[in-house]
């Protein structure tokens, strides 16, 4: 039975290089436990400097239900080692694994696969890559989950193709100001990664990518009332959603601590949850020319 006593220990740097990001994901996590009506007390621990492993003795106690967090790689690594005997949904992935630790992340992963399942149901076969020279490094981790996971023919280009066919695709890669200076875009088959949105910013007719879906469909007054409270660039406003879906899923964890399976739409995509691995499907869009439309 949950008591109001209950704890969620949230462990998150507050000061230090992922504070802003950790600050986001905290906003996104306090606006959809409030309108999600939860009892649970929530319990933040500021883990910036200090030993995720010491964290957990000074702070786990009997009311302790689960754990949010950590964020770093190298965090999460040092949870798995500790071996917790309570829930943790830690907030990225790693290769190590445990029983008890459930990762989430916005992982490339995920975004390449949204992608490529719509390229796939376009036909297209052979996909062309055009990438801005100075944003090579930036998009790499995408690149490299696309190139891994795409059954076609993919080829580097530097420049727009002249002419494609059925089959091929463009994909671009590079911030907005770079994509939308190219000339003779074509239409059809055309693809971006979704970091190059921008706010208000018009798209070219026929623009394809995937991403959070809160950020286009005003369904989750959460995620609104966090932008409401602390306005910000979309790749915060992505940790919005993020900390909202880490909100849902403790809180179904916590109410039903022998779930084994969980489907829902979640601000970050379609969440689905087996045997405590999660997958996150994000949803895809294109550009008409007058605004945006599900893919």
């Amino acid at each position: 039975m949950i008591t109001a006593q209950a704890e969620v220990l949230v462990i998150l740097p507050e000061t230090g290089p992922l504070a802003r990001a950790s600050n986001s994901i905290k906003l996104g996590i306090s606006t959809a436990y409030q309108a999600m009506g939860s009892k649970t007390v929530l319990k933040f621990v500021n883990t910036d400097q200090k030993s995720i492993s010491a964290v957990l003795k000074q702070n786990i106690n009997k009311q302790t239900q689960m754990i949010i967090g950590p964020l770093g790689r190298t965090d999460v690594e040092e949870v798995i080692k500790f071996s917790p005997k309570i829930p943790v949904l830690a907030l990225n992935e790693v290769t190590l694994k445990h029983p008890n630790v459930v990762q989430f992340s916005l992982s490339k992963n995920d975004d390449a696969a949204a992608l490529i399942d719509t390229i796939e149901r376009d036909g297209v076969n052979k996909l062309y890559i055009l990438q801005q020279p100075e944003n090579i490094q930036e998009s790499k981790a995408f690149f490299n989950a696309l190139s891994e996971q795409f059954q076609g023919q993919i080829q580097i280009v530097n420049s727009v193709p002249v002419k494609m066919v059925k089959s091929e695709g463009l994909l671009l890669l590079g911030n907005y100001a770079w994509i939308s200076q190219l000339k003779k875009l074509p239409v059809q088959n055309l693809y971006m990664q979704a970091v190059a949105v921008e706010d208000s910013q018009p798209l070219p007719k026929g623009m394809k990518f995937c991403d959070v879906p809160s950020l286009y469909i005003s369904e989750w007054n959460d995620v609104l009332k966090a932008y409401q409270q602390s306005p910000t660039t979309m790749a915060y406003q992505r940790l919005y959603a993020f900390g909202g879906d880490a909100w849902q899923i403790t809180q179904s964890y916590i109410t039903q601590p022998q779930m084994k399976n969980l489907d829902f739409k979640g601000r970050t995509g379609k969440i689905h949850i087996e045997n405590n691995r999660i997958d996150r499907e994000p949803m895809c869009f294109v550009s008409t020319g007058k605004g945006l439309a599900i893919a």
